[in-house]
């Protein structure tokens, strides 16, 4: 053996000494492509437990290893790193998956291959070297994280630091925005300007420019249809495949922006028919019936002005004749929500008393909750009632021949049919109690209720006697009167009315 050869010999036994505990892989490759050695860590990324087992060259690795880049296409022949080293080529950081040629399904291990090339003494290859790390766990980790980028609804793009180009977009963002993945991939933050109309824009460019954390702002993104999207987008810096990049992610605000568009042009609307309807209207709050606004309409029929009425309280003001009167409506509002009719009288400024029908419902007003009362005046027609009924009394004092039937109906029309605050509401009831009141309405007797609601007979008796103690009525006919006066059950009598 020539002294060349020993020398070179005794060279790579001591590399290999050197290299077999090292946890990369590496394997030592002849330009013919000849496979003359390998350490037990590259041996162990390619699952195998021999150097023969990896085959003697290039064909035979070929063979029994197929190799596939991240995007699944297969290498070519002359793109396998064996093929690359033995021709020279000096390369870094090639990522492939390694499989067994005879069974690709199985479990790919990763490997990311960087090369070198020892030269003897004059400048002439030597030895040729696979460098192998293992990248399995790696891009197991790229891989999740790119399931759950691509499956987050949330929003997100990624640029990359070094040109601020897009290299990842979710679908969250493409149906966000209605642009394709082609019109965002590759282009830079500045075309797909996600800073737009930023309000601490300066703030975020500065921070890209570091790669440090965005935080939220407002911003507003361009539509490739025209128009914006108001949305709040925040960066947060990451690496990706060894390069550092920024990802994006957004809140879409369009719905609140609408629906607070919405809202405010409800209010004006609400407004305008305020001001404008000529029946006279209030508004104060819920928790203090304190005046928040009235209209024309009020001012002109009780004869106050604004200032003196406007956040002061309904019982300060004490238009509403009565004792306790203003108390009890209120308290009715508070339990029912609503007032559908009631006569009230009223005291104008002046003391001069005015006859009115109340009603009344529950607003929210800017998020507060609030009581609107409606009035309208029926002190003339309620004296045309009186004046009428009094003419007619004086007419019946020479009219003894006047049927009972008819004396009867005067004397109710005297009365002026009054509406009264409900003594009761529907919410004292507990639901079982409102059950039976149901069935009342629909005809059944104490029996027949105690079959549909499963009871006993007593129980359905007691459930009866206290409804008509709650609702203050004594039978079952004023029981049906009072529910349908307040509409009540009213579908399930057109259901047995078609039935």
């Amino acid at each position: 053996m020539s002294e060349a050869v020993l020398a070179r010999e005794t060279n790579r036994r001591q590399l290999q000494q050197i290299i077999s505990g090292l946890s990369d892989g590496v394997m030592l490759i002849e330009t013919d492509q000849t496979i003359i050695w390998a350490n037990e860590a590259a041996l162990q990324m390619h699952g195998v437990e021999a150097i023969a087992d990896l085959g003697a060259n290039g064909d035979e690795y070929r063979e029994r290893f197929a190799l596939r880049y991240r995007n699944n296409h297969p290498l070519e022949v002359e793109q396998y790193p064996i093929a690359r080293v033995a021709a020279g080529d000096v390369f870094s950081d090639v990522i492939v998956e390694v499989a067994p040629a005879d069974d690709p399904e199985q479990r790919s291990r990763v490997h990311r291959v960087r090369s070198m090339v020892l030269e003897d003494s004059k400048g002439s290859p030597e030895s040729m070297v696979l460098i192998i790390a293992d990248a399995t766990e790696w891009a197991s980790a790229e891989q999740r994280f790119e399931k759950t980028f691509n499956a987050n609804p949330a929003p997100a793009v990624i640029c990359r630091l070094s040109d601020l180009r897009f290299i990842k977009v979710n679908q969250g963002f493409l149906e966000m925005t209605g642009h394709s993945r082609e019109q965002v991939i590759g282009r830079s933050v500045y075309e797909v300007d996600v800073l737009e109309n930023a309000e601490r824009k300066d703030l975020a460019i500065e921070r890209l420019t570091q790669g440090a954390t965005i935080p939220q702002m407002q911003a507003e993104l361009k539509l490739p249809g025209g128009g914006t999207k108001l949305v709040i987008v925040a960066g947060q810096p990451l690496d990706m495949n060894e390069e550092d990049c920024m990802l994006f992610s957004f809140t879409d605000l369009e719905p609140r922006r609408k629906a607070e568009t919405a809202l405010r042009q409800s209010e004006e609307r609400f407004a305008k028919a305020f001001r404008l309807t000529p029946v006279p209207t209030l508004v104060c709050s819920a928790d203090r019936q304190q005046v928040v606004d009235v209209n024309e309409a009020f001012l002109a029929t009780l004869g106050y002005t604004a200032q003196e009425l406007i956040g002061r309280t309904v019982a300060e003001l004490d238009f509403i004749e009565g004792a306790g009167m203003a108390g009890t409506l209120f308290d009715v509002l508070e339990k029912s929500g609503r007032i559908d009719g009631l006569d009230v009288k009223l005291r104008k400024k002046g003391d001069e008393t005015l006859d009115c029908v109340l009603a009344a419902d529950t607003v929210s007003l800017q998020d507060a909750a609030c009581y609107l009362l409606v009035l309208m005046d029926i002190t003339e027609r309620k004296r045309s009632e009186l004046e009428l009924v009094e003419a007619i009394e004086t007419v019946m004092q020479d009219a003894s021949w006047f049927s009972q039937t008819l004396i009867e109906k005067l004397a109710n029309a005297k009365s002026v049919n009054g509406r009264q605050l409900p003594s009761a509401s529907f919410t004292d009831l507990t639901a079982r109690e409102r059950d039976v009141l149901g069935l009342i309405c629909e005809g059944l007797a104490d029996k027949e209720i105690a079959a549909r609601l499963n009871l006993a007979l007593n129980t359905v008796r007691n459930h009866v006697a206290t409804v008509y103690s709650k609702l203050d009525v004594h039978s079952r006919s004023e029981a049906i009167v009072w529910a349908r006066e307040r509409h009540l059950f009213a579908g399930q009598a057109k259901a047995k009315r078609k039935e």
